[in-house]
């Protein structure tokens, strides 16, 4: 059984996705093709948003996003406790300094009221100056935005959504990656939209900002790419990649709505012996993930060796708080209670989960989880 099952989905989409590779390699046109300005154009008008700048990764895509906004020496950037590192990486790799911000106990995102004690944090104990806060859309679900954006505007902050795992997600009408002043995500392959190597895009409404990330993505161009305006980064979406996302875009609803399925029956199985996730009223998830809770850390490691012993694999995002990543040591502000994520970190574990799963494959997950539980 397969964890995601990229496999079975090229299988199911073969003739299209080979004959939109054949394409590009017949016209030999690998870096900047049609394909990447159709790709483009075609996200931003999915999202909603008036520009989509495709680039190398969804790390990339972040940095240009705090480069764009000329963040860096003296300034704090507020970041989940609970996501994967590039969401805090990027901070000081333009020279700012990270805040770790603790999450909501049920949608893993981060938390409104936990933002606002960091900001005060910073603004009465630090010489920081905070400028933004990184909202990530955590396993499939955009994290609530309403009240991040009221905190976020009380302290003059930016918000940059982080929709990695988010892309498709949606809350009321409003899809991810339109909910930051500028958004991101990112095409690597596990991803609810994912290409067939690495890739990532930026989105925003802003035309100035568009602008400069165009530049910056591409060695700080100005009119050509020999003129050099700033200082960028080598970021591009290759034309293969674009190529076999805009298949992909094709029946990506399709495939989200199977992971509803699919998530629909698990909660139905599970809901009397594990903690399902939680979706908020109005909110629609991607499914980047199935995360279940445990009752402690002990259980989760019992339950991962049962399920591998019957052939199930299973995972866990992520065992280690942010501020407790040894790359982050001596850049820490403040002291960080972040409980709700230690909580999660011992007890979270993500089921398999795509668009393709049996009901055979669903039953034997569930049964071999049920055994092991108890």
């Amino acid at each position: 059984m397969e964890f995601r099952d990229l496999k079975r989905q090229y299988q199911v989409h073969k003739q299209e996705i080979d004959h939109a590779v054949r394409e590009v390699i017949d016209g030999a046109h690998f870096i900047s093709g049609p394909q990447v300005t159709q790709l483009e154009r075609e996200l931003a008008a999915y999202v909603g948003v008036g520009d989509c700048i495709a680039c190398a990764n969804g790390t990339d895509a972040l940095q240009l996003a705090l480069m764009a906004w000329e963040i860096g020496a003296g300034d704090a950037v507020f970041v989940p406790d609970f996501t994967f590192f590039s969401s805090g990486e990027v901070v000081p790799l333009v020279g700012a300094v990270p805040v770790f911000v603790d999450i909501d106990k049920d949608t893993y995102n981060i938390s409104a009221d936990s933002l606002r004690e960091a900001i005060e944090y910073v603004l009465h104990h630090t010489d920081l100056n905070p400028r933004a806060v990184v909202a990530v859309d955590l396993f499939g679900q955009p994290a609530d935005y309403e009240a991040v954006r009221q905190v976020a505007d009380k302290y003059g902050l930016l918000v940059l959504e982080d929709a990695a795992q988010g892309f498709g997600g949606m809350t009321e009408e409003k899809k991810a990656c339109s909910f930051g002043d500028i958004s991101i995500t990112s095409f690597f392959p596990a991803k609810p939209l994912g290409c067939y190597g690495d890739g990532g895009a930026v989105f925003t409404d802003n035309e100035e900002w568009a602008q400069r990330l165009k530049s910056l993505h591409v060695h700080g161009k100005g009119s050509d790419k020999y003129d050099n305006v700033r200082i960028g980064l080598n970021s591009r979406l290759d034309t293969l990649q674009a190529a076999v996302l805009l298949q992909k875009v094709r029946f990506f609803e399709e495939e989200i709505a199977a992971c509803e399925r699919v998530a629909a029956e698990y909660d139905e199985r599970l809901r009397e012996i594990v903690k399902t996730p939680v979706i908020l009223d109005g909110m629609r998830s991607s499914w980047a993930q199935y995360t279940i809770c445990l009752r402690d850390a002990q259980e989760r490691e019992h339950v991962m060796a049962q399920m591998k012993a019957d052939g199930i694999p299973s995972a866990v995002y992520y065992r280690k708080p942010m501020h407790r990543q040894e790359a982050f040591a001596g850049m820490l502000c403040g002291a960080e209670r972040c409980e709700n994520t230690a909580y999660i970190c011992d007890r979270c574990l993500s089921l398999p989960m795509h668009p393709y799963m049996e009901e055979a494959e669903l039953r034997a997950v569930c049964e071999s989880l049920k055994k092991a539980v108890g």
